[in-house]
């Protein structure tokens, strides 16, 4: 059996390695992107959600949005009807860093699936989501204290 996730993981790597240098110019560090393109899609999304979304624990996302609300690039807002919630939301300097996060993700696509039929980019992607929902139940699993069986 070929090592599928070795591949992908680094690919992965190699493109986050190249954002987190390529946005230090933004004052984006360490993945801080994935947080920011995720709460300008999903305005008012609350961190557990955000923490599903990204498949990090809580406190890597706590950590990372207290960054990200020292650098004015998002902010927390009570929500309306339960004052224990906080809901996040991009600031105008989130916005508009946006469309550069925007325009590398494209960029890092294209050449990426640089070769690949359309059809061949449509499959590729139906197989990763179909990976990807796989992993959340073992990922769902373990972060709720389980431990598979190899």
């Amino acid at each position: 059996m070929q090592d599928v996730l070795r591949e992908i993981g680094m690919i992965a790597r190699a493109l986050d390695s190249i954002a987190n240098i390529e946005f230090k110019d933004v004052q984006l560090t360490r993945g801080q992107y994935l947080y920011l393109v995720r709460i300008y899609e999903n305005p008012g999304i609350i961190a557990e959600q955000l923490a599903g979304m990204i498949k990090v624990d809580r406190t890597t996302v706590a950590r990372s949005l207290q960054q990200l609300e020292k650098k004015g690039i998002i902010e927390r807002r009570n929500d309306p009807e339960n004052k224990k919630i906080k809901r996040l939301y991009v600031t105008d300097k989130g916005a508009e860093i946006y469309p550069f996060i925007l325009r590398e993700n494209e960029y890092s696509n294209r050449i990426s699936l640089a070769g690949f039929s359309a059809d061949e980019v449509a499959q590729l992607h139906d197989m990763l989501v179909r990976m990807r929902h796989n992993t959340d139940k073992s990922w769902d699993f373990v972060k709720k204290g389980g431990h598979r069986e190899y």
